[in-house]
Parts: C-alpha cells; structure tokens; sequence
C-alpha cells in the first residue's frame, strides 16, 4: 500500500469537515464554546446619563470656577435617581452608576468638595462640563453587533453577552469523541500488572487533545483482541452519537491488529490507511456513515504526535474553531541525519536565544517513551529526504505548548 503523504491525508481527514449544528444554551454555561451565530444588542448600556465617580452632580456653569458654594437638595445613590431638577447654586450627592439627574450637566469629584454642614458644599476645584459623566450608549446602544460568529466566548464576550441582555446564546455543538483502547496487554491506571501486562496511557491523552480544542470525550474503555469486544464498543460508540471514533493501536498488519477489519464490517468506508510520517505510519481514516472513524498508533508518543496533527484539527473544525497550527521558523541546536520517504516529527526543546528561537532535538526518538514527549515543548519537522543539517541550520517546528 502506498504510503499517504502527511498533507494529503490531513486534507481528506478534513473534507466536508464543516461546524457542527447549533445548539441554544444559558449563558453559564457558555463559557469556552463558540457562537454559531453574531450576538447583537438588546439593549443601550448605559441606558441613562450616569456618574462616573462618587461626588456631586451640579449645573457646570455653577462650577466653572472655585470656590463655589452649592446648596444639596438630595441624594442619588446607584438603582435610586434623584427625581427632582437640579437648579442654580443646588447639586445632589450621587454615586457611580447613578443616573445624572435632570438639570446637571456634570459630576464634581468627592475629592474635590468640602462638606460645609447645613445643606452646603463648597466646590474647591473648577469642573467643566460632562466632567465624569458616562454618556448614554457609551458602551453600545441596542441594535449594535456585539460578537461576531465565531467567537470563543471568554470572560469578556461573556460579560458583554450579558450586559447586553442575553440569558441564551446559539453556539456550536461540542463534538463527541469516542475512544476505544485495544488490547489484551492493557490494564487501567491503578491496576496490579500480570506478566507481560502495560498500563493503558493513550486514551488520557486523546481524550486531553480532544478536550483542547472544546471536544467532548467518551472514554468506552478497553477492548480485547477479539473481533466481537471490538465491534460492541464501536456500536456502543454510534449509539452514543459520537462525531468521531477513536482507536488505539489494531490498526496496523498484525494478525492482532483488528480494527480495519471490525470497522470494514460495522460499515465503514476506508479513506486511507498509512501515511509517511513517523512516528505514526499506521494511522487509518474512514467513515461509518456521518461518523468519521480515526484508527491512531498504539505506540504512545505515535498516537499524541497524531492527534496534535489530524485529531485536533479535524476537532477543531467540526467546533467551529480555528484548526491550524503553530508552526515557527526556529535554529537546530544540533545537527540532524538525512531523513528517509517519510515527514519526521522529532521531539525537541525548543528555547528563545536573543531574537531566535532554538530547537534541540532529543537523542533518542523512541515511539515508546512518553517522559521525551513530555519534556519536549515543540516538533521538529523534517520533510521527506531532507538531506543532513547542521546546528545552525534553519529549521520549521510545530510547538506544543
């Protein structure tokens, strides 16, 4: 079988890839999810002319210049506006957030006004005119186009959100990945291991790629090498209404490796199987009718290497989020052999010197050892046949965090 190279198969991973239904949900809950659809006002904010600080709203014409004694005739605390009209010489004690009463045209600052007792205040300092007043629709008026389709709602488009008068926004369906581990060697986390027992690791970090790019992860377990455990677990997957199915490991051509088979006869159309990339060769992608099938490597560092290249992407995209990567021009740190047929995704520290970046790739590149790729912060990407490098040379790296 010929090889799929890595660009062609992130392609037809993401063909028809399109953001997912919407879905209305209260704004609580919102948080972290992407608007399906632009969020407009429903309301002006402010809705009044309001104070901006604590003090004294008054006529600016009575305190162009200090000292100038007013005469308080009320109070206008925020939620509770001073009713009456401010005259000459008069002013109403308010406080921020208070509508500015009728007749003021400013707020003169506690700061700068001496409590004369009797109903007086003396104004020590000159104010002009709107002098901290928040003008009516400052912020926006109804109507106004707030957030924009797309958005990842943060703490500020969720506070603007609500200031806006939105109990409920539309955003996009999370989409729900289901992941089936295989194979008779693996116990869970916490288990005793047998003779020639591992502990499954792969389906924690899946589920973490998964969960980085808003994906909600279903966890079905571990499946043992039989065809019937596998396939239970599959429909288990589609009853679930799972977007995408994950497997780890059985998906390469060992008389064990059972997924392509299991998949092939619950139904599912193969799209390709292999590409030229290492660590990962034996990935496999195809769809179970709308659901999309991704067979991942059972080596560890393999199956995170590809769910950060076509996993989270393709996550991304059924979200409603920005799928690409982030890829640097940095400097190796060491020197490199001549690659083979297949793009390498070496691990590497990756660290600023002055206004370059620096990538030194580990010694070894093992597809089995976990602590390398959790040290390492970034991805040096070798292309196909690329001939040796020196440290020095410029490099491309994919970084990781």
């Amino acid at each position: 079988m010929v090889l799929v190279p890595v660009a062609e198969a992130l392609q037809r991973l993401l063909d028809d890839a399109a953001p997912l239904p919407a879905e209305s949900i209260p704004l609580a809950q919102a948080a972290g999810r992407v608007l399906a659809e632009p969020v407009v006002a429903l309301r002006t904010q402010p809705p009044f002319n309001a104070s901006a600080m604590d003090g004294y709203a008054a006529r600016s014409a009575d305190v162009a210049s200090a000292p100038a004694e007013l005469e308080v005739i009320g109070m206008a605390p925020a939620g509770r506006g001073f009713s009456g009209t401010v005259g000459t010489g008069q002013a109403v004690r308010i406080f921020t957030g208070a509508p500015l009463p009728e007749g003021a045209d400013t707020i003169v600052i506690q700061e700068n006004a001496r409590d004369l007792g009797n109903g007086k205040v003396e104004v020590t300092e000159p104010t002009g005119q709107g002098r901290n007043v928040r003008r009516r629709g400052l912020d926006f008026g109804q109507g106004d186009v707030l957030l924009q389709k797309g958005r990842v709602l943060d703490a500020a488009a969720l506070s603007l959100a609500a200031s806006a008068n939105h109990p409920v926004l539309k955003v996009v369906r999370q989409p729900l990945v289901a992941i089936i581990a295989t194979g008779d060697e693996l116990l869970p986390p916490g288990s005793t291991l047998g003779p020639d027992q591992i502990i499954s690791s792969n389906a924690y970090g899946v589920a973490a790629a998964a969960q980085s790019v808003g994906a909600r992860a279903l966890d079905l377990g571990i499946a043992a090498d039989r065809q019937d455990a596998i396939a239970a677990l599959v429909r288990k997957a589609v009853a679930a209404r799972a977007d995408v199915i994950v497997t780890l490991g059985g998906a390469s051509v060992g008389d064990h490796d059972l997924i392509h088979d299991v998949l092939t006869r619950e139904g599912m159309k193969l799209d390709f199987w292999k590409i030229a990339m290492r660590p990962g060769k034996p990935l496999m992608f195809g769809r179970l009718g709308n659901v999309r099938c991704v067979g991942l490597p059972g080596n560890p560092v393999a199956s995170i290497v590809c769910s950060q290249l076509f996993l989270k992407p393709l996550l991304a995209r059924l979200g409603g989020r920005d799928h690409r990567q982030d890829v640097r021009t940095a400097r190796l740190g060491a020197a490199m052999q001549a690659n083979d047929l297949r793009q390498d995704y070496v691990r590497a520290v990756v660290r600023e010197d002055a206004d370059t970046l620096v990538a030194t790739p580990f010694g070894i590149q093992d597809s089995s050892m976990l602590r390398m790729l959790a040290d390492a912060n970034g991805l040096i990407v070798r292309e196909p046949f690329a001939p040796a490098a020196q440290a020095g040379d410029e490099c491309n790296v994919l970084m990781l965090r």
